[in-house]
């Protein structure tokens, strides 16, 4: 099976795409990088980034409106969290939507949980664009920066060590910071 960073140059802007739907910052980041490396232009990258991060939210906030409650009522371990969402909904809605794509565990409830809180459409898709184009900029960027200092520090490699070694750091970066935000959001709820 390839690897993530072989599906993005093998298929470019439509595994961005793809990867953007099912899982979001890890091939962000890795498109930033493959910008970085000319492999794909950055503004494409940004846009093709924005636009899936958005079109994923925008398909789970109308199921959330559609089958919410009912999908919400089965996640009985998630509740705790499913009101905690409903409390900053209620009270800081536009935050929430345009901060959910950054809150660890809310990436695909978040958008569910506002479609059943039944927010107005226009407002959702209005914050949703501006969420997704900022997380989109975030992302791509870190990606994108980050990769030329890496290998700016492993210069003396040639460009295609340098390179898996740059996508190999950035995947277990996002694995370390997913792993400590998990830890972190269990030792609160341990509390």
């Amino acid at each position: 099976m390839p690897d993530i960073a072989q599906l993005i140059t093998d298929y470019g802007y439509w595994a961005l795409l793809a990867g953007c739907l099912l899982e979001g910052e890890t091939i962000t980041l890795l498109g930033g990088i493959a910008a970085h490396h000319g492999l794909l232009k950055l503004p494409w990258v940004l846009a093709v980034v924005a636009f899936g991060g958005c079109l994923g939210d925008q398909i789970l906030y109308f199921a959330g409106r559609r089958f919410g409650p009912m999908l919400l009522g089965k996640l009985t371990r998630r509740k705790p969290q499913i009101d905690r969402a409903n409390q900053l909904i209620n009270h800081h809605p536009a935050l929430f939507v345009l901060g959910v794509r950054f809150m660890y565990g809310f990436r695909i409830i978040g958008p569910l949980i506002i479609g059943a809180s039944k927010m107005p459409v226009a407002r959702f898709v209005s914050l949703n664009i501006l969420g997704a184009c900022i997380w989109a900029l975030v992302w791509v960027l870190l990606g994108y920066f980050c990769g030329h200092f890496i290998e700016t520090l492993l210069g003396s490699l040639d460009k295609k060590t340098s390179g898996a070694l740059l996508i190999i750091g950035a995947v277990a970066l996002v694995l370390l910071l997913k792993f400590l935000l998990s830890r972190m959001d269990n030792q609160k709820k341990s509390k």
